[in-house]
């Protein structure tokens, strides 16, 4: 019969076949080889795109255009011989297009194990650096395929702006922090009046003394309130007077916290572009910034889809949930993902079950937008849908619009409280006749003074 490995190849001793577990002594040598399998027919493809479209048919189990040519060429000749396959799909496919009789079984398997083996005895031609190189290329092409992965899909530039996003929040808390501290020790009281912290550092900024709060207009800044509280305030403050140059110190500090503010806004919108070019899905199911952060735990987009459900809901809370584990109390229920907006919308009964919910259509998501070509964000909106109608249904407790005639079924009678009093009868516990068996203190007197009278009669009598 004719063996197809990517080429036909001709069996010459089919005896030897029939002997499964000893066939690899066969293959042991190029010329061992050379006796048992002959090439039947050879053609070499184009260039790398064609090898990849025949490569990744025969993966899907399809007929290539090339392939079935050969087929029709060369195999069509021999009509009476069976055609061995490695694939019983695609043996199913050329039975019905090519009506060629197929076989496939454990021999075809060691047979084409044995072939692998000796490929470079088997062709003639074709030096080994260049055949190395070439099953390399196509490797790579081939994984690529197979994962559908793009160049075009970089996440490590959203796992360092999310850190660096992170560094700078921080950052900017400890500027803030101090100088508010350190010009309190001026102007104490405008930190109580003005809470928004960029605005602080920019009245700051501007203004520098607080005796030039009374004559500058910070209207640009502030509200027109706020202004007059903070003008007010100036006037009546109870903070130390300091020299020129630690205001200079303060004012060139204030200047660091906005030149940081500006970035940190520009870095964000940075972030939110690349988020919606790379996980579009994801980004609609649990924002930018939660979806950032577990690409970062992750390590990347790739990894975070190889996780199930179970652990996108718990990733970064492994430390409760060992510690949980070791101590034998209740584990976490949610880790990054607490912080959706799903989530943080939920009250504390059902916040558990949301975010088992919300990570389920997570993990769908992450993996349509890592291994998926469509770059549309619709089904992270129709998950994000069904998560909202799930929490709706959950905080109305289960009650749903009932309509038609099941309405009138769930209608009640008004309930309406009747205050009959009603007196206990003891009548009718026993059936024993209702005579008191204790006698009172004249009865029995008069019932001995009769008894004493008969005795003296009957004494009389006697007598």
């Amino acid at each position: 019969f004719i063996l197809l490995f990517c080429f036909p190849l001709q069996i010459l001793n089919e005896k030897k076949l029939q002997e499964v577990d000893s066939l690899w002594k066969e293959f042991e040598t190029p010329e061992k080889a050379n006796k048992i399998v002959k090439l039947k027919h050879f053609e070499k493809f184009q260039d790398t795109t064609e090898a990849l479209a025949a490569s990744t048919a025969l993966v899907e189990g399809k007929l290539n255009k090339n392939l079935k040519k050969i087929l029709k060429k060369i195999v069509a000749k021999d009509a009476h011989e069976q055609l061995a396959v490695a694939d019983a799909k695609l043996g199913g496919v050329i039975k019905d297009k090519l009506n060629l009789s197929c076989i496939h079984s454990p021999m075809v398997t060691e047979l084409m194990r044995g072939i692998r083996s000796q490929i470079e005895g088997l062709i003639t031609g074709l030096p080994s650096r260049e055949m190395a190189a070439m099953c390399l290329g196509l490797a790579h092409s081939l994984s690529r395929y197979k994962l559908k992965f793009s160049p075009d899909k970089v996440d490590t530039m959203i796992i360092q702006a999310i850190s660096l996003l992170d560094d700078l929040d921080k950052e900017l808390n400890n500027y803030i922090m101090r100088c508010r501290e350190w010009y309190g020790w001026h102007f104490p009281e405008l930190g109580k009046i003005i809470t928004d912290n960029l605005a602080y550092c920019k009245c700051v900024r501007k203004i520098g003394d607080r005796s030039n709060f009374a004559s500058a207009d910070i209207s640009d800044i502030l509200p027109e309130e706020i202004e007059a509280d903070v003008k007010a305030a100036a006037e009546i403050s109870m903070g130390t007077e300091v020299s020129e140059e630690d205001i200079n110190n303060i004012i060139h500090l204030c200047d660091q916290v906005i030149e940081i503010s500006e970035y940190r806004t520009q870095l964000y919108d940075y972030l939110k572009n690349r988020m919606m070019a790379i996980a579009p899905n994801l980004t609609v199911m649990v924002g930018e910034l939660v979806g950032a952060r577990l690409i970062a735990h992750a390590g990347s987009l790739l990894n975070l889809a190889k996780h199930p459900a179970s652990t996108v809901q718990l990733l970064g809370a492994e430390k409760a949930l060992f510690r949980a584990l070791k101590t034998k109390r209740d584990t976490p229920k949610f880790g990054l993902i607490y912080h959706a907006s799903l989530v943080g919308q939920t009250n504390t009964k059902n916040k558990g079950k949301i975010s088992r919910m919300l990570a389920a259509k997570t993990a769908l998501t992450v993996r349509y937008d890592a291994l998926g070509d469509d770059t549309s964000a619709e089904m992270g909106a129709e998950n994000r849908l069904k998560v909202e109608t799930r929490l709706r249904v959950l905080e109305e407790r289960g009650i749903r619009r009932i309509s038609g005639t099941g309405k009138a079924l769930a209608r009640t009678d008004k309930y309406q409280n009747k205050s009959e009093i009603k007196i206990f009868d003891p009548s009718g516990d026993s059936t024993l006749p209702t005579v008191s068996k204790k006698r009172k203190i004249q009865e029995v007197d008069e019932q001995n003074t009769e008894v004493a009278v008969k005795a003296k009669k009957f004494k009389a009598e006697m007598k």
